[in-house]
C-alpha cells in the first residue's frame, strides 16, 4: 500500500492552524509553528491560494482561510443538519399529502436532492438522493431560484432546456415566475419536467431566514393539480405547514 503523501500532510497542517487561530498569519509564522522551511511553507501556501482554499491579505501579506474553503464546510453543514431537521417533518408530510415527499439544495446550477421520502403506498418507486434535477423545470428549483439572485441571474445567461412543451425557457417567462414565487411564498409545475408528473414546493430558510432549501411533495399531475389549472390548496398548505416547521427547527424564526 502507498503511503501518505507529505505535502498533502503539510497543506492540511496549514490548514489546521489557520482555522485554530484567531487572526491572519505570515509566512515565517506558519513555517516555525510546523518546523518548516519557509520556501516550502510558501510554496505550499500559493498553491493552496491558487484553488481558494487561503486567501493574502495584500496590505499584511499574511494568510487566512479562503472563500472556497469556508463555503465547502458550510454546504456539508448546511446539508447534513438539513437532512437530520427535516426528516421528522418529511415523512409526516408523505402521509398526510399522500405523495412523494423530497428536499433539494442548490448545487452548481441544478437541485440536490437530499432527502426523499417515498410514497406510502405499494407502487414501485426509485430512490432519487444524490440526483441533480434542473432548476428552471421543478418547483424545488423553481423555490431556489426565486430566493437566490445569482442562480437566476447564472440561469438567465444560459439557454434552459427545453423539458416539455410546458417547460419555462424565455427570461420573460422565468422573471414573471420568479416574481410570482416570491409573492406568494411558494412553487408548483405541472408537466413542465416530465409528462404526467407535478410537484408543490416551499423554501426552508436557516438563521436569519436565508433560504438554504426547499421541500416539495410530487406526484401524478391529476392527482396535485385535480382541476387542471391550480394546484390542489390543501397540498399548498401541508407543503407551507412542513417548510415552516423545518425552518423553525433550523433557527429561522419569524420572517
Amino acid at each position: 500500500m502507498p503511503g501518505p503523501v507529505q505535502s498533502i500532510e503539510r497543506a492540511a497542517a496549514i490548514l489546521r492552524l489557520l482555522a485554530r487561530g484567531s487572526g491572519r498569519l505570515g509566512v515565517g509564522e506558519i513555517a516555525t509553528s510546523l518546523g518548516l522551511a519557509k520556501g516550502t511553507t510558501h510554496g505550499i501556501l500559493r498553491t493552496l491560494q491558487g484553488v481558494g482554499f487561503v486567501e493574502q491579505d495584500k496590505a499584511s501579506g499574511k494568510y487566512q482561510l479562503g472563500a472556497t474553503l469556508l463555503h465547502l464546510g458550510t454546504s456539508y453543514l448546511d446539508i447534513n443538519e438539513l437532512r437530520s431537521r427535516a426528516i421528522n417533518w418529511a415523512d409526516a408530510l408523505a402521509s398526510r399529502s399522500g405523495e412523494a415527499v423530497m428536499i433539494g439544495t442548490l448545487l452548481d446550477g441544478k437541485v440536490l436532492i437530499v432527502h426523499h421520502v417515498f410514497r406510502p403506498d405499494d407502487s414501485l418507486q426509485a430512490l432519487v438522493v444524490g440526483a441533480l434535477q434542473p432548476l428552471h423545470a421543478t418547483a424545488l428549483g423553481k423555490v431556489l431560484l426565486a430566493y437566490d439572485t445569482q442562480a437566476a441571474a447564472a440561469l438567465r445567461e444560459s439557454v434552459p432546456e427545453q423539458l416539455t412543451r410546458r417547460t419555462l425557457v424565455t427570461p420573460t417567462a422565468l422573471n414573471r415566475e420568479i416574481a410570482r414565487i416570491r409573492e406568494q411564498g411558494w412553487a408548483a409545475e405541472a408537466e413542465e419536467s416530465t409528462l404526467g408528473h407535478a410537484s408543490i414546493a416551499a423554501p426552508i430558510r436557516g438563521y436569519g431566514g436565508l433560504v438554504v432549501g426547499a421541500i416539495s411533495v410530487a406526484g401524478a399531475v391529476d392527482r396535485l393539480f385535480p382541476s387542471g389549472g391550480h394546484p390542489e390548496p390543501t397540498l399548498v398548505e401541508f407543503v407551507q405547514n412542513a417548510a415552516q416547521m423545518i425552518s423553525r427547527d433550523l433557527g429561522a424564526g419569524r420572517w
